[in-house]
Formats: structure tokens, sequence, C-alpha cells
């Protein structure tokens, strides 16, 4: 069985405030996509395509230019980051960073409330999101051949830190360390959750495509 490998999604609408202004990818994320297209077609191939359902996610999948069928699972979605937003300014009274400096302190906060439960009803909790996007990953070991999923830096991170234990300030330096349309594998075997890449980018590694790797 081959290793799943992961990819986050191409960059979105930076600077958008609601989810729906964020979910769709910029001109830089749609070509950051056909880059790793490219990487992938050059390199190797896969047999299955599986995304989230959100824009970002499926644009992603598609933009790659991969022969293999696309699949959409909606537990490969990322976490609720705006609405765990707006509950942590509502109770902690943390206002919505307006630049990368305040969003790198931002995340720490966010995540640390929410893995509490420090939120308000009806926003998913972090044991939930754990086990749809774990669930999601050991249904694609069922499959055969390579398998492609392409999901968001919140899933990424947190399978990273499931797999290898770590704690909520570990988990937030892997968080935001997710660069767009970045690689990353994974083993389910029966023991566990197993890390077996983290974040390459080597459709990036030219002195011309290196400026155009992003993180927000």
């Amino acid at each position: 069985m081959y290793d799943l490998t992961l990819i986050r999604h191409g960059q979105a609408q930076t600077g958008a405030t609601t989810e729906a202004g964020y979910d769709n990818l910029s001109e830089l994320g749609q070509q950051q996509a056909r880059w790793l297209g490219e990487h992938i077609r050059a390199n190797h191939g896969y047999d299955h395509v599986i995304s989230g359902s959100l824009n970002r996610q499926v644009q992603t999948a598609q933009g790659l230019g991969l022969e293999a069928p696309h699949m959409v699972d909606e537990r490969l979605n990322e976490m609720d980051y705006f609405g765990l937003a707006a509950s942590l300014e509502k109770i902690h009274n943390v206002p919505w960073p307006t630049s990368e400096t305040e969003f790198l302190t931002h995340v720490p906060q966010l995540i640390t409330a929410w893995r509490a439960g420090d939120i308000e009803d009806g926003l998913e909790s972090y044991d939930d999101f754990c086990t749809r996007i774990t669930a999601a990953l050991e249904d694609a070991a069922k499959l055969e051949g390579r398998v492609l999923l392409t999901t968001s830096t919140g899933v990424i991170s947190t399978l990273a830190t499931l797999s290898l234990g770590l704690d909520v300030a570990a988990k937030c330096k892997m968080f935001v360390s997710v660069a767009h349309t970045s690689l990353h594998r994974f083993a389910v075997r029966t023991d566990g959750l197993h890390l077996t890449q983290f974040a390459a980018t080597p459709h990036f590694d030219t002195p011309e495509r290196v400026v155009h790797k992003t993180f927000i």
C-alpha cells in the first residue's frame, strides 16, 4: 500500500473576513495548482484524487490537470476558522487579525480555546473534527493504488499532531508552516497514523518560482 499524499489547496482570497469571501482560489493559487500538476505528471501519477467539497479544494484538485478520477469527501473540509474566530472574539474579546503578525498570534489563541472546548455551542468540536478527518484517511487507505487528497492546513496540521503526539504550541507552528499546494504523506497502519513526509514543495524549487510560495 502506498502512503497517502495530502496537499493543501492553492492560495485563496487572502484578506477575506468570511468563509464565502475566502473560498475561491486567487490567480496565484490557480498557478500554484498548475505547477504542482506539472510536477506530478512528470514524476509520478495517481489512481485516485479526493478533495473536500470547499471551492478552493475542488478548484485545486481540478487545476492539477490529472487524469485520475476526482471524488469529493466533505470530511476533508477545513475546520471552521471563521466561526471559531467569531466565537473567540465573543467569549474572549480577541479581535479578528488584520495583519500577518496578528494572524500568527491569533492561531494559537484560537486553537487553544478550541481544544479546551471553550467555544460557542453549535460549532464542531475539536474531537469531532479529529474523528472525521482520521476516518477520511482510513477510508482512502482502503483504495487500491496511489491516492492524492486535496485539503487544508488545519486538516494537515491536525493529522500531523495526532501522528506525532504534539502539544498545542507545536501544532500551531505546523499550522502556519503548511505552504499552499505543499505535499505531505501519511501511512495508515495497524498501530495508527504515521507522518512520513511534511511540507515538501519541489514545484517551487527554482529561483523564479520560490517567490510565489505562500502560506497565508
